[in-house]
Order: C-alpha cells, then sequence, then structure tokens
C-alpha cells in the first residue's frame, strides 16, 4: 500500500547536464472531459491562452515554461486533421468519412492526453494541483472502465550525460522494477498491452554484473539489440535519440521517437477520478531509483543481490523480489 505522505520528495540531483535546475516533463491521459472541455479547464488553471494547432491538438500559450498541448492520443485522428484534403469530391468524402468513423471510436477508446512543458522541479506541485482541479471538473482514469488504458509519463531530465550515470540509472530501475510495479498497482487495461513491458531477462542480467560499465555506443548498442521499441517501462529510446540519432535510426525507423535528455517513465497509471491518487506516488517512487543510483555502494550491493535472485530457481520460485526490494534495499 502506498504511503499517506503526499510530499513531493527531492531527489539526489537537482541540477541537469547544464548545471540548470533540472525539469521534469508530466503527460496525463484521461477521460471524462471532451476535447476542448480539456483544454479549456488546463488553460483557466495556469491562465494561458489556447490556440489551435490542428484539429485534434490545441497548443496553450502562455506558460514561462512553455507551451501545454492537450490533443487526442490517436496519431492518424491528428494526421487527418492536419493534412490538406486532395482535389475532387470523392476524396474528400472518403477522408471525411474515415475521419469520423474513427472520431467516433476514439471518443470510447482514445484518451485525451495533456504534455506539459518541461518544468522546474520546484513546479511540480503545480501538477498536483491541476490533477485536482480537473478531477472535480469530471475528469477519468484508467479504473473508469475496463477499456480505460490510460499512463501517467514522467520525463525527468537528467544530471549527466556521462554514460556511467546513464548505466547507474538503468541498474537502479531494473533493481527496483519489480517493487514500482507492485506499487503501481497497474490496472489490468494496460497489463494486457505492450505499452509498458518489461525488459527481458537475459537484458537484466547483462546489466547487473559488477563489470558492466560501458561507453556511450556499446550502452545504446545494447540496448537496441534487445529492446528495439518504445513500449518499455522506462523507455530510453528518446534519451539515446538525443545522444546519438545516427546509432538509434540505424535500428528502428519509428516516427514517434523524439529525440530529449530526459528518462522517459511509462509505468503508472492516471488514475485521475481517485482522491487517493497524485502525482506524488509516482513521483516518490522514482525517486527511489534516483537515491539508489546516487548511492554507488549500495547499487552495487543491490545489484549482485538480485543477480543472484534471478540465477536461482529455488528463490524465485518461494520468495519475492519486490518484497526484499521493500525491506532491504530502499534509502529509508
Amino acid at each position: 500500500m502506498q504511503s499517506t505522505n503526499t510530499e513531493l520528495k527531492q531527489p539526489p540531483w537537482l541540477e541537469n547536464a547544464e548545471g540548470k535546475t533540472r525539469r521534469v516533463g508530466v503527460e496525463l491521459e484521461m477521460s471524462g472531459l471532451n476535447f476542448d472541455a480539456l483544454a479549456e479547464q488546463v488553460a483557466d488553471f495556469f491562465d494561458l491562452d489556447i490556440t489551435s494547432s490542428g484539429r485534434y491538438e490545441r497548443l496553450l500559450q502562455g506558460d514561462p515554461a512553455g507551451d501545454w498541448v492537450v490533443e487526442l492520443d490517436y496519431d492518424l485522428l491528428k494526421r487527418l486533421g492536419r493534412e490538406e484534403r486532395g482535389n475532387g469530391a470523392l476524396k474528400d468524402e472518403i477522408n471525411r468519412s474515415a475521419e469520423e468513423v474513427l472520431a467516433w471510436a476514439a471518443k470510447a477508446l482514445v484518451p485525451v492526453e495533456i504534455v506539459g512543458p518541461p518544468l522546474p522541479l520546484d513546479r511540480l506541485g503545480d501538477v498536483e494541483g491541476l490533477i485536482v482541479h480537473l478531477r472535480k471538473a469530471g475528469a477519468k482514469g484508467t479504473s473508469d472502465s475496463a477499456v480505460n488504458a490510460f499512463g501517467m509519463q514522467l520525463n525527468p531530465e537528467l544530471p549527466s550525460h556521462d554514460p556511467s550515470a546513464i548505466t547507474a540509472f538503468l541498474k537502479a530501475f531494473l533493481c527496483l522494477y519489480d517493487w514500482l510495479f507492485v506499487r503501481a498497482d497497474i490496472d489490468l487495461s494496460r497489463r494486457v498491452t505492450s505499452y509498458v513491458d518489461p525488459f527481458p531477462t537475459d537484458y537484466v542480467k547483462k546489466l547487473l554484473v559488477a563489470d558492466y560499465w560501458p561507453d556511450l555506443a556499446t550502452l545504446i548498442d545494447d540496448y537496441l539489440a534487445d529492446n528495439p521499441t518504445r513500449n518499455r517501462a522506462l523507455d530510453m529510446l528518446p534519451l539515446f535519440m538525443f545522444l546519438d540519432q545516427k546509432r538509434v535510426r540505424a535500428r528502428t525507423d519509428d516516427v514517434l521517437i523524439k529525440a530529449r535528455p530526459t528518462f522517459h517513465y511509462r509505468l503508472p497509471d492516471c488514475k485521475i477520478d481517485n482522491s487517493d491518487w497524485g502525482l506524488y506516488m509516482a513521483w516518490n517512487d522514482w525517486v527511489e531509483v534516483e537515491r539508489l543510483a546516487a548511492d554507488e555502494e549500495r547499487l552495487q550491493a543491490c545489484c549482485e543481490a538480485y543477480l543472484k535472485f534471478l540465477n536461482s530457481p529455488i528463490n524465485r520460485l518461494f520468495s519475492k523480489w519486490a518484497t526484499t526490494v521493500q525491506k532491504e534495499w530502499l534509502d529509508q
């Protein structure tokens, strides 16, 4: 069970790789409010101006951190909304009919998504306030329907682009993943999708060995060999695209990969209609990943213990690593 403490924890690193205040992007998927109503609610909360950047996107401007975006989270619908229709009545009618069918289906199946700008750490409380505001306005989350596979995604800036620092984060995340998964209490609607697949066990074992501290090229190549997909609970492709676009593009042509100097933490549900849920739950658990990554001695010992667990069929059968993490490896 999650702690009742709603305070947002401080991570061990407060500055990014450029020596400036670290920032975090937050993305929220939900239903319950129609597209324009949600944009108006967000704009009212932050006192922003709404402009249209497409039929299924709204740009909210005026925040000093950057633009907020409210969009229908369905790539084809957004593309149809942006594109100019070709010449000819028949082609125009076909495009319109396809779009109307997709839009109809989207009302039941496709969430509306809020994409925030990179916010300084001291503004994460603003997101917590926005969640409360939208809950009161009628926003609904994952648990509202059996088909709602809605998530909340965090995009924390890296404190360093050094490959050893990135590797430490990956090792820490892999060590804590089972615990994070239990804590997140992922809804069945998202468990049966591939959005937040765990890392392959062979890849986990490769990273946990004591002498695995590769250079950047090897780190990226090893990742892509086993994870050439965005569908991981911690998606590293945006970061690796930022650091070495050519290397990533040699393995995947997924146009939805956006280069940025951040981790892309995709695991948490969005349970915005639950009054006991908030950003603090996922964020504070993420901070435990950072604290483990920052503690070299504890990280090495945890990696050794987890690798021993993975290599022992008896331990895997009769014990739970998430329980061991809770008792022995958190920064308590």
